[in-house]
């Protein structure tokens, strides 16, 4: 039996000027990953690797235990993917849209997808041209879910849709948890919806892996610092990831929050040192967007 239940090794794909290198990361069985970083930065190229949509130069992927290229066939009745662009027949209803997919999968549940639809509020008497999108991501999600898939594989299932939609699909995963069976792997470039449901976070800039471990070590470890301009010297400035300065203070983080509070209070004894719990956002617009060094 496998632990994990998606495990990247090395993985390397060359596009001219772009290319993934070496990605690796790992999704223990029955947990959420948020897979995130800036639009054109390899997550839908790390994802179609995964799927086999397209074939990759070197290293390995292992989806259930099993090799992707060798088993892929098996692999994809077990799975369920949304991909950002959502393909359909457009002039064909929701419901014949359901029987022809589902004529496709062994273990396809017409029950199920319908309960999955009056779930969603999606007429399956409408043509799919019809409908919004964020009613045709919810479309598709009950056909990716539709055949009871152990891993789910989403590509930026959140995007252009309003707060209200995103906050209610980002409830219908958190349900599709609820059994301990299933795992999910979305990506996105909004770090909030992450910061809401993700067990594990992985970043990745210019197509290389700059974390992958589980959100709460990532957001307990790094701690945000402020202080006014007057308590500033090199030493507290290299010691400060993402640091910036503005006309009344600068800020940072740091993983080594102790070590840092005692430099500052050595070199400004009377200094006033703020700190706050840092989010993801801010994170990744420390670490990636402004290039600090992840540690």
């Amino acid at each position: 039996m496998y632990q994990n239940v998606l495990e990247v090794n090395s993985l390397v794909k060359k596009y001219g000027e772009f290319s993934l290198k070496e990605v690796s990361f790992k999704i223990p069985k029955g947990y959420i990953m948020g897979f995130s970083g800036q639009n054109g930065a390899g997550k839908s190229t790390t994802l179609k690797c995964i799927m086999n949509l397209i074939k990759y130069d070197s290293g390995s992927i292992n989806v259930f235990g099993l090799d992707n290229i060798k088993h892929s066939t098996d692999i994809k009745s077990r799975l369920g993917y949304v991909s950002e662009d959502h393909y359909f027949y457009d002039h064909m209803t929701v419901e014949w849209t359901g029987n022809f997919v589902g004529s496709f999968y062994e273990r396809w549940e017409k029950e199920l997808f319908n309960k999955l639809l009056n779930r969603f509020n999606v007429d399956k008497t409408k043509k799919v041209r019809e409908l919004s999108k964020g009613m045709k991501t919810k479309l598709s999600l009950a056909l990716a879910m539709a055949h009871m898939p152990e891993l789910l594989i989403l590509d930026e299932p959140t995007s252009g849709l309003d707060p209200v939609v995103r906050n209610e699909l980002l409830e219908i995963f958190l349900e599709i948890m609820q059994s301990g069976d299933n795992s999910i792997f979305f990506s996105t470039h909004i770090t909030s919806d992450i910061e809401k449901v993700a067990d594990y976070i992985t970043i990745i800039d210019n197509g290389r892996v700059v974390v992958s471990e589980d959100k709460d070590s990532i957001l307990d470890k790094w701690v945000v610092v402020k202080a006014e301009n007057r308590y500033l010297n090199d030493n507290v400035k290299k010691s400060l990831i993402g640091f910036k300065e503005g006309d009344f203070g600068y800020s940072g983080i740091t993983n080594e929050f102790e070590w840092f509070k005692d430099r500052f209070n050595a070199d400004f004894p009377e200094g006033n040192l703020i700190t706050s719990r840092i989010s993801l956002d801010e994170y990744m617009l420390r670490v990636v967007k402004e290039g600090g060094i992840c540690v």
